[in-house]
């Protein structure tokens, strides 16, 4: 019948179709796999390619025994899967899922293979794709289950005393709730059985969301009836609590010239001086652009902030007017001293720390970009006058102040571009200190920058001199500067109560200090660290170890590679044979790639950890991923047009470390952050990519762990996939705890905000934010309601969508 052989004809050509795709697969598998085999690693690529080949050529031929060729290799890429990788079921996905479906494929040609078995062949095709089907739906299930809980039981501890001088409850005075940093509140009025009931009570949009480079980071403070914060160019505002609507608005006219990598503004700080502030209202009318200078008296309460641009601003927490009695105009120049400052070289993006009267600021320093870009030095400013109290240059000890007309602070040496805590008591400001400005080469730095760089260093904050340090990372090339805000807490020990503080890292490891002395109360150990690299001489040959406890997984190998399919799993796994990589602390490499893991993101970074001091609990979240990274020769560099930034040939844009120059040593460096390929953008390690954890402080032992973020805004070629799956994305930004048995966290790519219960770690409510939650929230209360705050700006970095929406959740109003 004609109509018969012409759907005969059709099905034929279907099948060479599917012949020709199997033959190109196992062509290209067959070739990569004999590579990766000359490089040591699995022989199942090339034996699988070859396997594709037989079956695509004997398909063509329109040969029965094609499908059974495929069939086969299908059920022995399913076991040689499970005997790779058990049940983990992000790590079967590019193994099975593929093939599941070429095998479907495989499975509709059959009747048109053999016209006479047809309906048998493919009822048998069926079974055979109803068992790849479950075996696809193990993969998902596993995908989707979440990590168990340890067993382990956290005993109850005494209640933890906070140094500070306000504590968190009504308001939230510092950016970690108090200087003490546990990001903890005691509301208890949103629980797990009403969370889901969350509405937004208001949103604010702040009108300043820069074009590129975009990354509020923002944390607010709320004192009194009033919510205080900066926005990403440091426009400051006043919201009333209850309402969200703006009081007042300050404008330091921050020119764009001067954002560094990222428009960012952390947060603020407050500050009263003691003497008694006018009676008059404030009223809710915004301050003008150009707002009349408040007088000492009228600043008796005030917002402090550090600029894109280095500049220390004080204004009244009322009007928003700049305090008069502060420096000039109410503002300091942080950059005093530094010699010459290529705009977007020097800004403070964190909020300064305030303890007994003295402002401690750090600043960031463009990485990457100049061996001799401007010093680290960190300043102390009466919080009242703005004058310059101290300052410590790591280099000069015997400078207290200002260097000499014509002279200028150490250039070089490591910055704290993050936030410190303080002990308002003990007098100390704990810094977590960065690297020097080339950060992947060490061979030209001086003593004092191997001891202090990559450390915890406490400060006498009357005299700005080392109380003590403790260093995490010797000689650091990995760009492991400390990232997060020291947490204070009070530990238990056999021989008492000690005040300490917590360290995360991000290589991982948490320390327990003592925070007078500096000295760990946990146990700490040295172990061998590889040898090698461009500078082996340099090297340390041991690093130091927490055994209290530590966020990091097991050193990489290959079968941990990732991908959409085999195909790009084959290639990630080539890379991985292909790159140096000795576990942590590998050695810069220039011939060759080398494997940095965890990468410069954490670890811990400037998110930091919560503490609930009721349970004993350190809450954490965490980033899971590799760098892959090679030192690259000036020549080459040069070649390349690797400008540093100021130079008219100096490009905007790209991942920190995507080609930094680091003018002034022998290498620039290049680091592909996350290891993404380059054809997907999906990354080469197989996920979690972050996660949460809640650990024990009593015993170091986790309580629960819990990938952190979904698949909704992930996928290949930065197509969002909108899967609602738990595949732990990266994270930038903290969480909070609070007395109600709630963590609340955004910080993922996924542009949600969610709550945990605390005991379980389960996710009990979520919301989707206009843009990416790149920011630590905040808790507070006003008129008997609990509100959860969250900056939702988005970050370049993150590859989040900006936004400037301050929004405001709370329990509906009876």
């Amino acid at each position: 019948m004609p109509g018969v052989e012409k759907s005969r004809g059709a099905g034929a050509i279907a099948v060479r179709i599917l012949a020709a795709l199997l033959a190109l697969i196992g062509l290209v598998l067959a070739g990569g796999g004999v590579w990766l085999l000359s490089l040591g690693g699995s022989p199942y690529y090339l034996l699988a390619g070859l396997g594709l080949i037989a079956s695509g050529v004997l398909l063509w031929r329109l040969k029965l025994i094609g499908a059974w060729v495929y069939i086969a290799v299908f059920v022995l890429t399913v076991l040689w899967a499970l005997w790779e990788v058990g049940l983990n079921g992000w790590a079967l996905v590019p193994r099975v899922i593929a093939p599941a479906v070429l095998l479907a494929l495989v499975i509709t040609a059959l009747p048109v293979l053999d016209r006479r078995k047809g309906g048998r062949l493919a009822l048998g095709g069926a079974a055979i794709f109803v068992i790849g089907a479950l075996i696809s739906g193990v993969v998902v299930a596993q995908v989707n289950r979440p990590m168990q809980p340890a067993d382990v039981q956290a005993a109850a501890i005494a209640a933890m005393s906070d140094p500070s001088l306000r504590a968190a409850g009504a308001d939230w005075p510092a950016y970690g709730g108090t200087e003490a940093s546990r990001r903890y509140s005691p509301l208890t009025q949103i629980t797990p059985e009403n969370v889901g009931q969350l509405e937004r009570a208001w949103t604010f949009r702040t009108g300043d969301t820069p074009e590129e480079k975009w990354g509020a980071e923002t944390t607010p403070l709320k004192i009194g009836d009033t919510v205080y914060l900066c926005t990403a160019r440091n426009i400051l505002i006043a919201l009333d609590a209850r309402t969200g609507r703006q009081r007042w608005r300050h404008d330091p006219q921050v020119s764009d010239d001067w954002i560094p990598y990222t428009a960012a503004c952390r947060g603020v700080a407050y500050y009263e001086t003691g003497a008694s502030p006018p009676t008059t209202p404030a009223g809710d009318a915004p301050a003008p652009s150009t707002p009349a200078l408040a007088t000492p008296a009228a600043c008796a309460t005030r917002i402090i902030e550090g600029t894109l641009d280095g500049r220390l601003i004080a204004v009244d927490a009322r009007t928003g007017r700049p305090c008069a009695g502060f420096g000039t105009n109410g503002a300091v120049d942080i950059k005093v001293g530094m010699g010459d400052v290529i705009p977007g070289m020097v800004s403070i993006t964190s909020p300064p720390t305030i303890v007994q009267g003295v402002i401690v600021t750090g600043h960031q320093v463009l990485d990457g970009q100049y061996n001799s870009a401007p010093s680290g030095v960190i300043q102390g400013f009466d919080a009242v006058t703005g004058e310059l109290r101290w300052a410590w240059d790591m280099t000069r000890p015997d400078l207290s102040g200002r260097p000499a007309q014509g002279d200028t602070y150490t250039r070089g040496t490591p910055n704290m571009w993050t936030i410190a805590s303080g002990d308002e008591q003990l007098g100390h400001v704990y810094l977590p200190m960065g690297n020097s400005a080339a950060d992947y080469y060490s061979g030209d730095r001086s003593e004092a920058e191997n001891r202090f760089a990559t450390a915890m260093v406490a400060l006498d904050v009357n005299t700005g001199r080392p109380a003590w340090s403790f260093q995490t990372v010797r000689k650091d090339v990995w760009d492991y500067d400390l990232g997060s805000q020291a947490t204070l807490i009070d530990y238990t020990t056999a021989a008492g109560v000690f005040p300490a503080l917590v360290l995360p890292s991000k290589q991982g490891d948490l320390y327990i200090l003592d925070r007078r002395t500096g000295r760990p109360l946990t146990p700490v150990e040295e172990r061998p660290a590889p040898q090698g690299g461009v500078e082996p001489r340099e090297r340390a040959a041991t690093q130091p170890f927490s055994l209290f406890h530590t966020l990091a997984k097991r050193d990489l190998t290959e079968r941990d590679m990732w991908g959409m399919s085999p195909i790009d799993q084959m290639i990630c796994r080539i890379g991985f044979r292909q790159a140096a990589y000795d576990g942590i602390y590998t050695p810069p490499t220039r011939d060759r790639r080398w494997i940095q893991y965890p990468g410069y993101n954490g670890g811990s970074d400037w998110g930091g950890v919560a503490v609930d001091p009721r349970r004993g609990w350190i809450i954490a979240n965490y980033n899971d991923m590799p760098n892959y990274n090679r030192l690259v020769p000036r020549a080459e560099a040069d070649a390349k047009g690797w400008a540093p930034h100021g130079d008219p040939q100096a490009e905007s844009g790209g991942a920190e470390g995507a080609g930094d120059p680091q003018v002034g040593v022998p290498y620039a460096i290049d680091v592909n952050a996350g290891w993404r390929m380059g054809s997907t953008g999906m990354l080469c390690k197989q996920p979690p990519y972050g996660g949460i954890r809640a650990i024990d402080i009593r015993t170091g032992q986790t309580v629960w762990d819990r990938p952190l973020g979904t698949a909704r805004k992930n996928g290949p070629f930065g197509i969002p996939s909108m899967l609602p799956l738990d595949i732990g994305t990266p994270n930038n930004g903290g969480s909070v705890v609070t007395a109600g048995g709630l963590i609340f966290i955004a910080a993922t790519t996924d542009d949600l905000i969610r709550a945990i219960d605390i005991e379980t770690g389960e996710t009990v409510w979520s919301d989707v934010l206009p843009a990416g939650g790149q920011a630590g929230p905040m808790v507070y209360e006003q008129d008997g309601r609990q509100y959860l705050v969250i900056m939702a700006g988005g970050h370049h970095f993150m590859e989040t969508p900006p936004g400037d929406h301050l929004i405001a959740y709370a329990l509906p109003e009876r």
